[in-house]
């Protein structure tokens, strides 16, 4: 074989192996709805919940996701900004929201998963565990109260602080003895050491507590509450949730922004059929739509015969 014919040869096998290794990355690296990666920014006051959703979701199909913990606020501007494509927020988009994505010519698909609630929690020290919404919303605004000290929430730009926000009529949150952190974690911690103050938290943290925080909420009361236009007190459980008996609901959405067919359309679709639904009933959430049952009835052979 000539010198030249040599060069060929190996030129072509050269060609071969780079091309095989191109395909190879290409094929590994290219995200379909089961396969791949993504990150996807999550409402901190329900992170539990998505981290369940996404343990499952992996062990079942050849993917990755990387979750960041945010208050609502930021998790909106990183989609504005199109730094986020898949998040899980604990309300539906806004129609001013809307128009800002469609300005940006970006239509989000917009999935509901589940029902939360937000929680009042209290120092076990406290006698007490009642409480009037109305007094909530009072002390808010700025009316002292002898039931309330002081009210703690995780992050002045969390989902919490916009709902008790909205619910109350005020643009922000009062200056005096209203406290605020970064996460639910810190407010669980310091109600628990605090007599007196009141920690406003989604119930997912209550449900699904890390193991380093049973201690914490083994010091806390959750405090059963009485709404503005119904008697009685009712406690953040799945059946008054689900009895809507509960005056703090919120509903639970995933918002898929990649405009492709990727892992976002995925993993909406699992959380929202039947093994995401039971995830969710056994969190101590309520499913968007109920698993159902299947029964088995199987007669026996005197069963059949006395016929």
């Amino acid at each position: 074989m000539s010198r030249f014919n040599v060069y060929v040869v190996l030129g072509l096998f050269v060609f071969i192996f780079f091309n095989c290794k191109k395909n190879e990355s290409k094929d590994t690296s290219e995200e379909t709805i089961l396969k791949g990666k993504a990150t996807i920014y999550v409402d901190e006051t329900i992170t539990p919940i998505m981290e369940d959703q996404v343990m499952v979701f992996e062990s079942k199909y050849d993917a990755k996701f990387t979750l960041i913990s945010k208050s609502e606020t930021e998790i909106l501007n990183s989609l504005f900004k199109k730094e986020a494509k898949i998040a899980v927020i604990a309300r539906n988009l806004t129609k001013k929201e809307l128009n800002i994505f469609e300005q940006s010519k970006i239509v989000p698909k917009i999935t509901k998963f589940a029902i939360d609630g937000i929680a009042f929690v209290t120092n076990k020290s406290s006698n007490d565990t009642l409480i009037a919404l109305k007094d909530v919303i009072g002390f808010m605004k700025g009316e002292r109260s002898s039931k309330i000290k002081g009210l703690v929430f995780d992050n002045p730009n969390s989902s919490t602080v916009s709902y008790m926000n909205n619910l109350a009529g005020t643009n922000g949150l009062a200056a005096k003895d209203v406290y605020t952190f970064k996460t639910n974690n810190e407010v669980l911690k310091f109600v628990s050491e605090n007599d007196g103050m009141i920690g406003v938290v989604g119930v997912n943290w209550l449900s699904q507590p890390v193991a380093s925080m049973n201690s914490v909420i083994d010091n806390v009361n959750v405090l059963n509450v009485k709404g503005l236009d119904r008697e009685g007190y009712y406690a953040p459980s799945q059946n008054n949730f689900a009895e809507g008996t509960y005056p703090l609901l919120r509903e639970l959405y995933i918002v898929n922004c990649q405009g492709s067919t990727g892992l976002g359309m995925g993993i909406a679709s699992f959380m929202a059929g039947d093994i995401g639904q039971r995830i969710v009933l056994k969190s101590g959430l309520l499913p968007y739509q109920i698993p159902t049952r299947k029964l088995n009835i199987i007669r026996s052979q005197s069963t059949k015969e006395k016929k």
